[in-house]
């Protein structure tokens, strides 16, 4: 059984498109087999939404008159980098205001940074821009203060280098103290295990080998319509992987981008760690097509047959020892308890898979109703260590 882009691309103009989310195929399978199911079905939609650290925005600020060189800018007190162009910056979803005692007072709070300011900006909120600057011949403002709302940037998009992590740690704390990491508090004596993936209806879970994700594949982003734009930093295709072909260690990543503007404070969330620092609640999802068996096949896998790595964050983690507790199933981790070196460990989400399962049925709803149609990638995710000569490669204005 084979089927093109283009083919279900018609489909879904027509509004004959079979569109189920990879939570609702499990059970297709179970009932009618790979095979038919592939043919059944058109596509499987996708989604996660958690903390997602490697995110943030390029923002186009606009001329001032007289015009500036901005080499510093304040965003509600983040620094965003202005070391990109006169009026272009790059706020980071983990900075924090200059005037945050982070950490010097343990447990540090981090009530506030660049997700918090991205978050209100897509709310439509008034954000107080100050600007700085030496002055040039060509631009001669030294210095700008004003409150900005996204509506009135130029430009205005989320660039994320590393989101959609393909698995991660469960992580644990083998200490007697409690740890405050990016991956939550940890209490100590294997008091808690912290997970942050969203199992089976994580993406790249659903495509382990990256045969229908790469760049130009369209995706649901923080509430728009986004693209994959390269693969991610801490791209790791090479991770062990079990019988399935699913990674059993945190794996490959996707960087993506997409219009700001589009895009909702439900779906980009601020957030703050506890004695670590802030990030952004990002809100992604990926439809597959089904071109054939075996994109069911991986997509079929259900939270029981895919496994994680158990990790000690007072450790193993921070001293890159590399060791592994053990590998727990993501069905034994949504139970609410796991076992770790013969401890009943109680267990909690950092992503949301609530939210994943609402993004999933949003895109399967977009595709349903003809306003969101498939891309092919321009070419395939790195597969293995070595990165694919480009130079070599066919795009479709060149076909």
């Amino acid at each position: 059984m084979k089927k093109t882009i283009e083919e279900i691309n018609a489909r879904i103009k027509t509004g004959k498109a079979v569109v189920v989310t990879a939570e609702e195929l499990i059970p297709m399978v179970m009932e009618q087999g790979i095979a038919e199911t592939a043919r059944n079905v058109d596509v499987i939609t996708t989604g996660t939404f958690g903390p997602m650290c490697s995110s943030g925005a390029f923002l186009n600020l606009g001329h001032p008159v007289p015009r500036m060189k901005m080499t510093k800018v304040l965003l509600n007190g983040v620094e965003a980098y202005a070391g990109v162009a006169a009026v272009d910056v790059y706020l980071g979803a983990t900075q924090i205001p200059e005037t945050d005692p982070a950490n010097k007072n343990f447990p540090g709070e981090f009530n506030y940074g660049g997700g918090h300011v991205l978050e209100e900006l897509v709310a439509g909120k008034e954000v107080l821009m100050e600007a700085m600057a030496y002055g040039t011949d060509c631009y001669p403002r030294k210095k700008l203060e004003k409150m900005i709302r996204l509506e009135d940037l130029p430009q205005a998009f989320l660039f994320n280098p590393r989101n959609a992590y393909q698995n991660y740690n469960v992580a644990v704390n083998l200490s007697d103290r409690t740890l405050y990491t990016y991956m939550g508090i940890l209490k100590p004596n294997l008091g808690n295990a912290n997970y942050s993936t969203s199992g089976q209806l994580s993406p790249l879970f659903n495509d382990p080998y990256y045969r229908t994700i790469g760049p130009g594949t369209k995706i649901f982003l923080g509430g728009g319509v986004g693209f994959v734009s390269w693969y991610g930093t801490q791209h790791n295709p090479q991770a062990p992987r079990d019988d399935n072909g699913v990674p059993t260690s945190p794996a490959g990543t996707l960087a993506v981008i997409g219009d700001l503007k589009q895009m909702s404070p439900r779906w980009l969330r601020g957030i703050s760690y506890l004695g670590y620092g802030a990030s952004l609640m990002v809100g992604l999802g990926i439809p597959l097509p089904v071109l054939d068996e075996d994109v069911v096949r991986f997509a079929a896998l259900s939270d029981s047959e895919i496994f994680a790595p158990v990790v000690d964050y007072s450790e193993s983690y921070p001293q890159g020892l590399g060791q592994v507790l053990g590998k727990v199933s993501y069905a034994e981790l949504r139970s609410g308890e796991i076992s770790v070196n013969g401890k009943k460990v109680p267990t909690a989400p950092l992503s949301s898979y609530y939210g994943a399962r609402e993004i999933a049925a949003i895109l399967k709803e977009w595709i349903m109703q003809g306003e969101f149609l498939l891309t092919a990638p321009v070419f395939n995710l790195p597969r293995d260590k070595g990165l694919p000569d480009y130079r070599s490669l066919v795009f479709p204005a060149e076909a």
